[in-house]
């Protein structure tokens, strides 16, 4: 037979190949393939590799390749659990021990162990050092080899990391034992003093370093002002964006109070805090994961460790303490790399709740470095400049701006010159001799007449009344933007005094000008989807495939398949097996194991739709924000329900009468049900209905009045929100 002899050997498959087959993906991510291949060379390892960048997978698939054991040492042990079971649903052999499992259950996989089944081994890291695990180590070592070692959040080997472990600075003994056993070190953050710590550390042999780009480009950054109008612009991110959520607050009890309003504007919204109940949040750590609700709303003890993929957003309800957290907190939205929203609320009672936390600390130098990090954020918030210059910027990371997918390059706002008016303010503070604080200032240069203004005579100065051409809040935008630029000093010890310093002299002698960026007015407006009718309706359907699928194996959604997948099969709507393959992370694994059930729904839409169908828009519905009672007023309203007088509700509430009053008065002018007859004796209601229908219900001074001043101005309001609900339609 004429031609080449057919090669002596098979030929080796690619590491293409091989990602396809056990985790579905077509190719590498930036950097993973490169890592992968100096694993295979059994180097040690150095990686740095940003939430959501794929480190996971440069320690899992080394770990199918090669023979032996892959140990994968890690503090968290949600964490390892979820990995756990994204691999097991891959059909890979894993498994993890940890503090949940009993005696029974360790020995049963131990045998697994040594039996071969397992390819990858997930501990905590006392218990990799315990005296009983590493002889049983030594066994595995003995008996089937051990490939490797990676040490997930290395970070915390180091006395400079943020979540320094002391049991981490053990880890040598790992390398001592095992002296040619190669070990990867991972971590999402890492200055360049923390890298060299962690190499020396752990005693790693001329390693290959691969520090990726902290740049997140799938994820949108925004600031947007804190008002009173901020919850209404939470519920229309929320809208928009769909999927699961993270909301974080500062306290505790702002945690409670938005995630009631949130449930009460029809949103799946639980709490998560540390106040709470372990079983609690575990219980609501595990909904949300498993995505029995759309939305976690947290202080920042909800996050590490929660291998959740699909958070389409997250949203700082209030001020983050430091850069840092905003990055990992911000970090938990897109990890499956698609596209993701993260907004922050910028407020400045937040700035005066944080400085509070931070002046209780005893140490005075902590205290001055929280200053200096709450400073940076202020600046971030403020700033007109591309947010990932600034975060990137932080960690090291240059970033030449115009991203194209933040707020201030999609939206550049105006820059205006207002030096004029900073001189005004700046002469202002120096005749008041540099004692008083913004508002005080603010005042005298609106010409006010309050009692402080004329007990010093500052109504005297050349600057009173100079500044009457600007709002207040025109003014304070001006002077935080002075004091954030370092133009203006304020002192710090619990009296804000406004304080000049060379930067204020030089811009009133005209030696330097003044510019601020001005935010525009932002409009509430409807939200509409953009995406193709029928895409969007399979993608909901094959997404509640999913949830039953997952609730039947007790596992979370996204390991079944991640959003990017069904989004895929919606929109290439495959009809049969191969072209199920084809969809973004479907290999031969979940092919044969979800394929069918997959493919009928998928073809049951498609008869059912008469597909291929125009395409259009869907809209979201925006509620009527305005309806929505704040947290406050719907316990008055369950106490009144339960039959409560005002005077027992307002005992109940440790509040005046007045106020338990006025919140009853508001949720009767936002349509809830108020019962009258528990507030009003029904002759008192029948005289003050009279008064309104003879001369209106304008003005309560002038029912009050007509009574002839016997009915309390809260009774009047009471049966006026009542009769205005009953019988005024229009």
């Amino acid at each position: 037979m004429s031609g080449s002899n057919p090669p002596t050997s098979p030929v080796p498959l690619s590491l293409e190949h091989h990602l396809k087959h056990f985790f579905g993906y077509d190719s590498f991510r930036p950097g993973q393939r490169e890592i992968v291949e100096a694993a295979l060379e059994q180097r040690d390892m150095m990686i740095v590799m940003p939430t959501g960048g794929g480190k996971s997978l440069c320690f899992q698939l080394p770990a199918l390749l090669k023979p032996g054991l892959s140990v994968v040492v890690s503090p968290l042990i949600a964490l390892m659990q979820d990995q756990v079971e994204a691999l097991r649903d891959n059909g890979i052999g894993a498994t993890f021990l940890n503090s949940t499992l009993n005696s029974q259950e360790v020995r049963s996989r131990e045998t697994a162990i040594l039996e071969g089944k397992i390819k990858l081994l997930y501990v905590a890291p006392e218990r990799l050092l315990g005296e009983r695990f590493l002889p049983f180590l030594d066994i595995v070592a003995a008996k089937l080899g051990i490939s490797a070692f990676a040490i997930d959040e290395a970070h915390c080997v180091s006395e400079w990391g943020h979540d320094f472990r002391p049991e981490y600075r053990q880890m040598e003994l790992v390398r001592d034992r095992y002296p040619n056993i190669p070990i990867m070190a991972l971590t999402a953050t890492a200055t360049e003093r923390v890298r060299q710590d962690i190499i020396q550390q752990l005693t790693l042999r001329n390693p290959y370093i691969h520090v990726a780009s902290f740049n997140r480009p799938n994820l949108y950054y925004e600031v947007r002002p804190k008002t009173k109008h901020s919850f209404a612009e939470v519920l229309q991110i929320i809208q928009k964006k769909g999927g699961s959520g993270i909301i974080y607050c500062l306290s505790r009890k702002k945690v409670e109070e938005v995630a009631y309003k949130l449930q009460q504007s029809g949103i799946e919204a639980l709490p998560y805090h540390a106040g709470m109940k372990d079983v609690d949040r575990t219980t609501n750590q595990r909904r949300f994961i498993r995505d029995d609700v759309q939305v976690m709303v947290a202080t920042i003890a909800f996050g590490m460790g929660i291998n959740k993929p699909d958070v389409r957003f997250v949203i700082h309800y209030d001020l983050p303490k430091n850069l840092e957290g905003y990055y990992q907190e911000s970090g938990r939205a897109g990890r499956d790399n698609e596209s993701a929203h993260c907004s922050l609320f910028f407020g400045y009672g937040d700035v005066k709740t944080i400085e509070y936390i931070i002046e209780q600390k005893p140490d005075p130098q902590e205290q001055r470095i929280a200053k200096q990090q709450l400073r940076r954020v202020i600046n971030y918030a403020q700033s007109s400049e591309c947010r990932r210059t600034i975060q990137l910027s932080y960690f090291g990371d240059s970033f030449p701006g115009n991203c194209g997918n933040c707020d201030n390059c999609c939206n550049q706002k105006p820059v205006e010159d207002r030096t004029i008016e900073a001189m005004k303010f700046l002469s202002c503070v120096a005749r008041c001799r540099e004692k008083f604080g913004m508002n005080h200032i603010i005042d005298v240069l609106r010409g006010s007449k309050n009692q402080k203004v004329l007990q010093y005579q500052h109504d005297q100065l050349s600057t009173y009344g100079i500044g009457k051409d600007r709002s207040a809040d025109e003014w304070k935008i001006l002077v935080r933007s002075l004091l954030h630029q370092g133009l203006l000093n304020e002192t710090s010890d619990g009296f804000p005094i406004l304080k000049l310093n060379d930067k204020s002299w030089e811009i009133m002698k005209r030696q330097r000008t003044v510019e601020i960026a001005v935010e525009p007015q932002r409009e509430v407006k409807a939200i509409t989807r953009s995406l193709a009718v029928e895409v969007e309706n399979l993608f909901a359907i094959l997404r509640r495939l999913r949830k039953q699928i997952a609730d039947e194996q007790f596992v979370p959604p996204y390991v079944i398949f991640a959003d990017k997948s069904l989004r895929d099969m919606a929109e290439k709507r495959p009809q049969n097996l191969r072209e199920f393959e084809d969809v973004y992370g479907v290999g031969s694994n979940k092919r044969d194991k979800y394929g069918q059930v997959f493919l009928e729904a998928i073809r049951n839409f498609c008869q059912q739709q008469g597909l291929p169908t125009s395409s259009g828009s869907a809209s979201f519905p925006v509620p009527n924000l305005a309806n929505v009672p704040s947290y406050s007023q719907m316990q008055t309203w369950e106490l009144h329900r339960q039959g409560l007088t005002v005077q027992a509700v307002a005992n109940a509430r440790g509040m005046s009468p007045t106020t338990i009053t006025g919140h009853l008065v508001e949720l009767m002018e936002m349509g809830r049900e108020v019962d009258l007859n528990l507030l009003v004796e029904s002759e008192r209601q029948q005289a003050i209905v009279h008064a309104i229908e003879i001369i209106g219900d304008e003005k309560l001074r002038a029912i009050y009045d007509f009574l002839q001043e016997i009915y309390t101005f809260e009774e009047i309001k009471l049966v006026r929100a009542w009769w205005r609900q009953n019988y005024v339609q229009f």
